[in-house]
C-alpha cells in the first residue's frame, strides 16, 4: 500500500481526530489492493451508526466494577451446584434457593441469593486452555484479552513489561476520559499476583504509564482484615505549609511564564504538558478523590453489613468511587493466587476455606454492593462484573494442572465456570448459558474471557475492535472478539 509519511503511531480510533489530506492520499495509494474511497467512506458510515446504535446495552455504562476473584473459585461450590452427579463431584455444601425462580446457589451465598432479581448469572464462561491452566497466564489474558508469549513449564511468567498489552481499564480511560477533577482508574487492595510475579495484566503496558491504574494497597499483611482502616492517600493531599491559593497562585506564575515562552511552549505542545498539570493541579484542589477515600462517612450499620474486612471495605470504597467520578475500580481478592487461607485457589481444604472464609467475605460484600448501587440509583449506570480467571475441577482429588489435591481439593478448571455480571443494562433476574451435567464445560451459549471483555467496551459504547498502537507502533484491536449482546436487556 502507498503511505505518504504521516503522523507515526496515530490512534486512528481517537474520535476527535478527522479525516486529513493525508489519510486520502494514504487511501488513494490503496485503491489498487482493494479499498477505495469509497470503501473508506462506507467504512466511516458504518462507524458513526455503531456509535449510535451498536445494539442492546450500547453505552450504557459511565462506570465499572470488577471484582477480580484472583484464585479461582470453584463454581460447583458456589453457585452452580449440580445434583445426581457422582460423590467426588457433587459439593459438599448444600443447595439453596434464589430469587430468580429454578436458580440454585449453595448455602454458602445466602446475601447473594436474594439479589438475584438484579443480576445476570453466566454459567458458560470458558475456554481451551493452551498453556493457561496457571494463574498468571490466565489472569492476563482475563485483563487483557490476549495471551502472553511467555509461560515456564512451572507457569510463571516474567514480570510486568512496558510492551506488555494493556490491561482493560487503562484502554477505557484512554477512550473515554473522566469528565470531572475525580481518578480515573482505581486497583485496590492489592496488585495481581501468582507467587512472585506480581502485577502482570495489571497496567497500562504499551500504552504507557499515564494510563496507569491509581493503586490503593494499603500496609499490613494480606490475613489483616482491618487493613482498610488504614488507607493512606498522602499524594492526593496538599502538604500543610502549601495552602491551595498558594497554589493556585503558582499554577498563575507558571501561566505569565509561558505566555513569555512561545518557542519553548511550541515545542512542548504535542505534549501536551498545560493539560496534565491541570488535571493534576484540579485533582489535588478538589478534594473529591480524599472525599471519596473516607469510609468513616459512611453509617456504621452500612459499613458492617458490606463486612468489616478488606473486601467488604474494599467493595463499598469502590461504590464510594464511582459515586464521585471514578471511570474504573478494579477490587482484586485481597490474597494473592495462589496460597492458603482466603484465597480461592482450593487444591487443598475446601469445604473449611469456603465455609469460613473466603465464602462469607464474597457473599456480604458482593450483595451489598450491588443493592446499594441499586437503592442510590447508580447501579444503572454502573457495570458490576464478579469473575475469576477459571474454575475449578469437577472431580476433587484430581491433578488437572500438574499441582496436588487433596480429597476435599479441586484443581485449576478453565474449561468451564461462572461469572456474574449487573447494572448498566445487563439483563436482571438471568442465567445466561448452562453447564452440562457436572459442570465440565458449556452446553450451551459459551461465553470466552475475551468476549467478555469485548461486552465491558460494548458497554461504554466503544467498538471492541477499535484499535490502538503498540510500542513497534503496530495497530492492535482492544480485544479480537465480539460482545455479548444477549446479556443486555
Amino acid at each position: 500500500m502507498l503511505i505518504i509519511p504521516g503522523q507515526p503511531g496515530r490512534d486512528t480510533c481517537d474520535p476527535r481526530q478527522t479525516l486529513s489530506r493525508r489519510d486520502l492520499l494514504r487511501i488513494g495509494g490503496s485503491g489498487m489492493l482493494g479499498l477505495s474511497l469509497g470503501s473508506m467512506f462506507q467504512l466511516q458510515a458504518r462507524a458513526a451508526e455503531n456509535k449510535s446504535n451498536g445494539g442492546p446495552g450500547w453505552g450504557k455504562a459511565k462506570s465499572i466494577i470488577l471484582i477480580y476473584l484472583q484464585g479461582g473459585p470453584s463454581h460447583l461450590d458456589l453457585w452452580d451446584p449440580k445434583d445426581n452427579v457422582p460423590e467426588n463431584v457433587k459439593s459438599p455444601f448444600q443447595a439453596i434457593s434464589t430469587k430468580t425462580v429454578g436458580v440454585k446457589f449453595t448455602e454458602i451465598l445466602p446475601k447473594l441469593a436474594e439479589v438475584t432479581d438484579k443480576l445476570t448469572m453466566i454459567r458458560s464462561m470458558g475456554y481451551t486452555p493452551n498453556g493457561l491452566f496457571n494463574h498468571t497466564a490466565a489472569i492476563y489474558q482475563m485483563m487483557t484479552g490476549y495471551t502472553t508469549d511467555k509461560v515456564s513449564p512451572s507457569g510463571q511468567l516474567e514480570p510486568p513489561d512496558p510492551k506488555d498489552y494493556p490491561n482493560f481499564g487503562s484502554q477505557l480511560i484512554r477512550l473515554k476520559p473522566v469528565t470531572q477533577p475525580m481518578l480515573p482508574f482505581v486497583m485496590l487492595p492489592r496488585p495481581l499476583q501468582e507467587s512472585n510475579v506480581v502485577g502482570k495484566g495489571g497496567n497500562a503496558g504499551f500504552l504507557g504509564r499515564a494510563y496507569d491504574p491509581y493503586t490503593l494497597y494499603p500496609d499490613g499483611d494480606d490475613m489483616d482484615m482491618s487493613k482498610m482502616e488504614r488507607i493512606r492517600i498522602d499524594d492526593l493531599k496538599l502538604r500543610p505549609e502549601v495552602f491551595s491559593n498558594r497554589l493556585e497562585r503558582r499554577a498563575k506564575l507558571r501561566d505569565v511564564i509561558n505566555a513569555g515562552m512561545p518557542d519553548i511552549d511550541k515545542a512542548v505542545s504535542d505534549y501536551n504538558l498545560n493539560s496534565y498539570y491541570d488535571r493534576a493541579l484540579n485533582l489535588v484542589l478538589s478534594g473529591r478523590a480524599r472525599e471519596a477515600f473516607d469510609l468513616e462517612k459512611e453509617a456504621p450499620k452500612l459499613r458492617t453489613a458490606y463486612g468489616k474486612n478488606t473486601f467488604g471495605q474494599s467493595c463499598l470504597l469502590a461504590r464510594r468511587l464511582v459515586e464521585a467520578g471514578t471511570r474504573v475500580v478494579e477490587i482484586i481478592w485481597p490474597k494473592v493466587a495462589n496460597s492458603d487461607n482466603h484465597s480461592w485457589d482450593h487444591h487443598v481444604g475446601l469445604p473449611k476455606r469456603m465455609k469460613d472464609q473466603g465464602g462469607p467475605m464474597l457473599d456480604a460484600g458482593l450483595s451489598t454492593l450491588i443493592a446499594d448501587l441499586d437503592e442510590r440509583g447508580v447501579l444503572s449506570e454502573t457495570l458490576v462484573v464478579a469473575v475469576g480467571e477459571f474454575g475449578r475441577s469437577p472431580q476433587r482429588g484430581v491433578s488437572t494442572s500438574g499441582n496436588g489435591n487433596s480429597a476435599d481439593g479441586r484443581d485449576h478448571w478453565p474449561y468451564c465456570y461462572t461469572a456474574v455480571a449487573a447494572g448498566a443494562g445487563i439483563r436482571r433476574g438471568n442465567v445466561h448459558g448452562e453447564s452440562d451435567k457436572t459442570a465440565s464445560s458449556p452446553r450451551k451459549d459459551p461465553v470466552h474471557p475475551g468476549e467478555l471483555l469485548a461486552t465491558i467496551y460494548h458497554a461504554f459504547g466503544i467498538d471492541p475492535h477499535t484499535i490502538a498502537f503498540n510500542h513497534l507502533n503496530q495497530p492492535r484491536e482492544l480485544v479480537q472478539a465480539e460482545a455479548v449482546t444477549k446479556l443486555f436487556a
